[in-house]
């Protein structure tokens, strides 16, 4: 009796432990750009093995799935470093205020399901978002991870952190209505303390990175895009206090002296950058400090600007006016330039049409495609992924033909795979 349950236990442990042996699935296409060259690579052969890639090239393991893309290009999933999936403008500022004011978040959060799935459909495996309301970014990001929702993986800053009136504080609604002012909990700070307090309450709850509003912003009505909204000490105590719970920072940036003081204060990115002049981008070159210039936030604001009421309108029209020459200033000087679309201000699941802006203002087309793998996975801290190499995860995407000849091609992904796992195409 005891031999038989003997045995019976070891065909159970040899089943059990067949069952668990990773999928090994193998793609073939014509290229493969890995993310770090300038150049694309022929006849491409990646093995997988679970979540992460076995190898590139080489023979073909048996019993391998193995899924013949044909005539397209494999690259490493897709980096936006600034997105915002838990909203999105629509045509008519007065109804999306409107709308906004009147949903609940547990409505905003089911919608922003409907942007996640937009986003990882058009190739962007990995995501950063930079600032949301009601925590639906950790809401949304929780439930990508727990497989309840499809959508890339998300880097969250929770709230934005800036000054009263600033471009992080709400609307300049007038008291009596009722609507209470925020806070430090809502990243509203005033003085370095307030400033400390709005970065842990950011941290507490949930925060993997921290943003903040150095400068005025384009969709706010009552601050200029340019001016600096936070003291020199205010600015030292959100990045201080980030960087020593081991946070990365975000700026958002327009303004050029604004930007200055946030290099100073040891700031990781500047986002936007639109006014930022040769001796500040220098600045941000020697310091290591990334652009992410979010160009085509620009395009969408400044070439719909009569949507918007006039205030912002002409913030829209002037920042676009300006961020081009800035972009190729920063292309020369050699700032690291970092993918980034602003999301939520065009629509969801654009994201490649940055691509084509930034190879307009000059940027090669292989610089571009390494501003959204490589460049972006280095400026996330994520270094798991941003390359096609043997130990990395599976997030691998492909698209028709060949970008480097062909950058629009990056608008028309045709198959993403996740985690190892087919999300779009491949049949």
């Amino acid at each position: 009796m005891m031999r038989k349950s003997f045995l019976l236990l070891a065909a159970l442990f040899a089943v059990s432990a067949f069952a668990q042996q990773p999928k090994t699935i193998v793609l073939k296409a014509a290229r493969i750009f890995d993310g770090t060259s300038d150049s694309v690579t022929a006849n491409g052969v990646i093995v997988i093995e679970g979540n992460h890639i076995k190898s590139i090239g080489g023979a073909v393991p048996a019993n391998a799935q193995v899924i013949d893309l044909g005539d397209v290009t494999l690259l490493p999933g897709l980096i936006d470093s600034h997105v915002h999936l838990t909203s999105e403008i629509g045509d008519n500022f007065y109804v999306d205020y409107f709308q906004n004011l009147m949903r609940h978040p547990a409505e905003q959060a089911i919608l922003a399901t409907t942007y996640a799935r937009k986003t990882i459909d058009a190739g962007f495996t990995t995501v950063r978002n930079l600032g949301a309301t009601d925590y639906v970014d950790v809401g949304l990001r929780n439930a990508i991870n727990h497989g309840w929702a499809v959508g890339p993986r998300m880097l969250v800053a929770v709230h934005a952190i800036g000054a009263t009136a600033g471009h992080g504080d709400s609307d300049p609604i007038p008291p009596t209505v009722g609507i209470p002012p925020l806070g430090p909990m809502q990243g509203v700070c005033n003085g370095p303390a307030e400033c400390r307090a709005a970065v842990r309450y950011q941290i507490k709850y949930g925060a993997d990175v921290i943003k903040f509003m150095p400068s005025g912003g384009v969709l706010s009505l009552s601050d200029p895009v340019d001016a600096p909204e936070l003291s020199q000490d205010e600015m030292n105590a959100i990045v201080e206090e980030a960087h020593h719970w081991e946070r990365k920072v975000a700026a958002h940036c327009h303004g050029d002296s604004a930007a200055r003081m946030a290099i100073m204060a040891g700031v990781d990115s500047i986002e936007h950058g639109s006014f930022i002049k040769p001796e500040t981008l220098t600045m941000m070159r020697d310091k290591g400090v990334y652009l992410v210039p979010t160009l085509l936030a620009g395009e969408w604001t400044g070439g719909k600007a009569d949507k918007f009421p006039p205030a912002i309108a002409t913030k829209a029209r002037a920042a676009l006016a300006a961020r081009s020459e800035m972009f190729r200033n920063a292309l020369k000087i050699g700032v690291k330039i970092a993918f980034g679309t602003d999301s939520a201000v065009s629509p969801h699941g654009l994201n490649g049409k940055e691509f084509a802006l930034m190879t307009g203002l000059g940027m090669s087309s292989a610089a571009a495609l390494r501003s959204a793998t490589s460049v972006a996975a280095a400026l996330l801290g994520v270094p798991d992924r941003g390359t096609l190499a043997t130990g990395k995860l599976a997030d691998i995407v492909a698209v028709p033909g060949n970008p480097l000849t062909d950058i629009t091609a990056m608008e028309r992904v045709s198959f993403v795979m996740k985690d190892g796992v087919v999300v779009k195409g491949g049949k």
